[in-house]
């Protein structure tokens, strides 16, 4: 059995190498740092070492040198961001035997790896893309969709480290058969990277099947997911083929699972560790074979803590957990390349020329929190788009209320003068909400009277929810929503 050393200061990438190679029957280790590998490679010969250029204590040429002079006969493969191809090209040239560029396909690097270990006296050939010509040759290939994403339009990538790893991850887990547990707040593209997932897997040719487990009744879910025969309760009036069946040979997606009755979650447990279903009044046994991926926008495994989640059914979902990081999390770049793709989608709707966006917008949207994330951006995009005539920028005068509210909420405190009455400063001031609108009136008079509560208790955030007859959630919301920060 030959032996393979893995050297990467990502423990996720550690151990899912780890994993996917030792399926694939190598003796595994890994390391997270360059002395540990070469005390490692002291004590144990190894066959063929995968090390990330890039490592906390050194870096992949001094540790190449390093092993060569240890072991001259191991194989070297170095793991390689976009920025140090070139660097990774001239390792080849000084004595590794390739090098892989991340994201990481494991189908690639098992390719990589067996053709190393049959001829590891040689170099591998250079492809055209190593060398130091074209950067879109040398550019890691992201996976797309097969079919369209996001109300129809194609998966948008950033350039953001928290996307950089979610791509990472992605990549990794996708040409497995783990369960997969999708983990993210609303609007941050659940379905979409299960799509991504599904459509670089082995099953891609086989269904995708996507239900929406919160839209799931207690008297349906098991018709929905399992089916029913035709008689079996009242309304069965033709025999119905469920979610699992309709998904057999590839994969099912189940969206807030956090949200399937527990009656079901019982059921679910037994179809997923039997490989069977039985559809609603029937006796007969049905083999399945599918791929599960769940989401939720709840933490799943808080949710096991508080007995809304059966404990045994989380850890048979619970083989991989990606989490998409919140719009408001992934930078300035992100974000201008999400309004960058919906704005040209936008303008293939509407059959008009692209807009642009004013340096106010901009500002606007650096500063707003995006509670909806990217499916909310991509409205306010649509939404300010057909309001904006064609030739013309995106004023904030064509964003939505919440927003516009947002934004001139912050002006007074900074901009108002110590000498004016206290009254006055907690007025807010809102230039552009029409005074005329009921609905501007109303967030006028809720901003002014959360302001006075919450002085009158001395910004007790629980005491002030308990005056103004919400819970402590909706106070939150408000908070958000009208820019109040105490």
């Amino acid at each position: 059995m030959k032996r393979i050393l893995i050297v990467d200061d990502e423990i996720n990438i550690c151990t899912l190498l780890s994993r996917f190679l030792g399926k694939h029957g190598f003796k595994t280790e890994s390391t997270m740092t360059g002395a540990q590998a070469l005390k490692m490679l002291k004590e144990t010969p190894f066959d063929l070492i995968l090390c990330d250029y890039r490592l906390k204590d050194t870096d992949g040429a001094q540790l190449l040198n390093d092993i060569r002079a240890l072991s001259p006969q191991t194989v070297v493969i170095i793991i390689t961001g976009y920025s140090d191809v070139r660097i990774a090209v001239d390792m080849v040239k000084n004595g590794a035997y390739d090098y892989i560029s991340k994201p990481l396909y494991p189908d690639e690097i098992l390719a990589l790896v067996n053709k190393a270990l049959e001829h590891p006296g040689s170099p591998a050939p250079q492809p055209a893309q190593a060398a130091p010509a074209a950067p879109a040759a040398d550019a890691p290939h992201r996976p797309q969709p097969s079919g369209g994403t996001q109300n129809g339009g194609q998966y948008v990538y950033g350039e953001s480290e928290p996307s950089r790893q979610l791509i990472r991850e992605l990549t990794l887990v996708a040409p497995t058969d783990y369960s997969v547990i999708i983990f993210g707040e609303t609007g941050t593209g659940k379905e979409s990277v299960a799509h991504l997932i599904h459509d670089h897997s082995s099953r891609k040719s086989q269904p995708f099947i996507a239900i929406d487990c919160g839209a799931l009744s207690r008297e349906l879910a098991a018709s929905e997911l399992f089916g029913h025969e035709k008689g079996s309760f009242t309304g069965a009036i033709g025999t119905k083929i469920g979610a699992f069946e309709q998904a057999h040979g590839g994969t099912i997606f189940l969206d807030e699972i956090a949200n399937l009755p527990y009656d079901v979650q019982v059921a679910l447990l037994r179809v997923i560790q039997e490989k069977q279903i039985r559809r609603v009044g029937s006796m007969k046994e049905i083999a399945v074979d599918v791929r599960l991926i769940v989401a939720s926008n709840e933490n799943l495994f808080e949710a096991v803590q508080k007995g809304k989640f059966r404990e045994d059914l989380f850890h048979r979902f619970n083989e991989f957990t990606i989490h998409i990081p919140p719009l408001r999390e992934r930078g300035d770049e992100d974000l201008r390349s999400f309004v960058d793709a919906f704005l040209s989608q936008a303008g293939k709707e509407l059959n008009k020329p692209e807009a642009a966006l004013s340096e106010e917008v901009w500002e606007c949207f650096r500063n707003y929190d995006w509670p909806g994330n990217i499916r909310e951006l991509k409205n306010v995009i649509r939404r300010a788009s057909l309001l904006t005539p064609a030739g013309k920028e995106i004023s904030v005068a064509a964003l939505p209320l919440e927003m516009k509210a947002g934004k001139m909420m912050r002006q007074p405190a900074a901009a108002a003068p110590e000498t004016a009455p206290a009254n006055q400063q907690d007025e807010p001031n809102l230039p552009l909400l029409d005074d005329n609108d009921l609905k501007s009136v109303a967030l006028k008079a809720e901003y002014n009277k959360i302001i006075n509560v919450l002085k009158e208790v001395k910004y007790n955030k629980t005491k002030a929810a308990q005056l103004l007859n919400i819970d402590r959630k909706t106070l939150y919301n408000k908070l958000r929503l009208l820019n109040i920060n105490y």
